[in-house]
This record gives structure tokens, C-alpha cells and sequence, in this order.
């Protein structure tokens, strides 16, 4: 066990320093937008790069926001297979094989879900912002769809059933997040679901102000300017 410490660490330091780049703060300057932070909630998310009227700079933010998730969950994924286990995608390991021999062939997986992982922590707590960063939605939905796959898709499809309804991203967001641990316990097993589960409460408790603001009906709604 104690071999796989450097790729340990490797996935956590890799995945944390890639979600810590704030995409949202950099494509707006390049957008003309000197701090997107001093715009409406002062997150750095793509929701608050709508409140700019820029609807470019939102989708952008959006879309570099869920490839931390994504690339953080495939690139560790494939470098773990090929340094740990090269014919992983052609060799079974045999029942007979103790226990340590048979998680040799988890690890990759292990691997790459310990990097989306970090790369949600960068982005709620980036390093250069002095750990002041977004809420994580939409690099949650890069690791779901890059690790869990059908669980991804379907909470993005919760997503969109309800922010069209409610118009409230924060509500469609806990909502999807929220169900993620369950629809990935039935389709993939318990330990994924274990690991969305913990995922999900980190982006709960960073949506805390706009769990209050839910409670009292002031949530904003998309494309208001507060």
C-alpha cells in the first residue's frame, strides 16, 4: 500500500492545483470585467458571470469550470492505468488472488476520483485566491460525468428540470446534487455513492447563504443582476 503514496499524492496535489485556477476571474479581465467578484454575489462561478449580461462569458466559465472535473478524473485515470496496470482495459485479475493483489486493479479508479475530488477542494478553496473561491457545481458535474457517467448526465438533467422550472440555479443545484448519491448507488455500488455523498455535502455547506436566502424566498433568480 505504502508504494502508492507518490500517486496519492500526485492526484490530490494535481487535481487541487487544477481546480484552483479561477476561470471565471480570468475570462472576465479578458472580457473587459476588472473582478467579476465585485459583480453581484461576488462568487466566481458561471452563475455570476451571467449577472455581467454576458452571456459568452458565462457559457465559457461554465464550460472551463466543469473540464477541471473532467480532465482532472481522465488524465489521472490514464496515467494511473498505464504506470500502475498497462493491460487494465484487457486483463482480469483472478478471484483466486489475495485481496491486495485484486485492489491493485482498483486503484486507478481510486486514483482518478481522489483527483475530481481535489479539484472541487481547489475550486472552493483555490490556493491564489487565498482559498476564497466558488461553490464547486459545476466542477462536481465534470467529475460526475468524467467518473459516474449516467449519474452525471442525469444530474445535469435535474439541473436543467429545475432551473427552467424555478429559475433558481442554487435550488436546481442542491436538488441534483443532492440525488446524485442515490442514483449513483444504484447503478454503481455503495463506495461511489460514498464518495458523491461526501461531495455533495461539501457543495451544501458551501451553498449555505443560499440555503438561507431559499428559506426566506430572496434567492435571486438566473439572470438577475444581484
Amino acid at each position: 500500500m505504502t508504494a502508492f503514496i507518490p500517486f496519492i499524492l500526485f492526484s490530490v496535489l494535481f487535481g487541487y492545483l487544477l481546480g484552483s485556477i479561477p476561470f471565471g476571474l480570468v475570462l472576465g479581465k479578458l472580457f473587459g470585467i476588472s473582478d467579476i467578484r465585485k459583480i453581484g454575489s461576488g462568487n466566481i462561478g458561471a452563475t455570476n458571470a451571467l449577472r455581467t449580461g454576458n452571456k459568452t462569458l458565462a457559457a465559457l466559465t461554465l464550460a472551463c469550470d466543469s473540464s477541471k472535473g473532467l480532465i482532472a478524473v481522465f488524465l489521472v485515470n490514464f496515467l494511473m492505468m498505464s504506470a500502475v496496470v498497462p493491460d487494465y482495459d484487457r486483463f482480469q485479475p483472478d478471484p483466486s488472488w489475495p485481496m491486495q493483489s485484486q485492489l491493485i486493479y482498483i486503484f486507478p479508479t481510486l486514483f482518478a476520483i481522489i483527483a475530481g475530488s481535489s479539484a472541487i477542494l481547489g475550486h472552493c478553496f483555490p490556493v491564489w485566491l487565498k482559498f476564497k473561491g466558488g461553490k464547486g457545481v459545476a466542477t462536481t458535474l465534470g467529475v460526475l460525468l468524467a467518473a459516474v457517467p449516467l449519474s452525471g448526465l442525469a444530474a445535469c438533467g435535474i439541473w436543467l428540470l429545475v432551473a427552467f422550472v424555478f429559475r433558481l440555479s442554487s435550488l436546481a443545484a442542491l436538488t441534483a446534487l443532492g440525488l446524485a448519491p442515490l442514483i449513483t448507488y444504484f447503478i454503481y455500488g455503495p463506495a461511489p455513492a460514498g464518495i458523491c455523498a461526501f461531495i455533495a455535502v461539501l457543495v451544501f455547506w458551501r451553498h449555505k447563504d443560499n440555503i438561507r436566502r431559499l428559506v426566506k424566498g430572496e434567492e435571486p433568480k438566473i439572470g438577475s443582476k444581484k
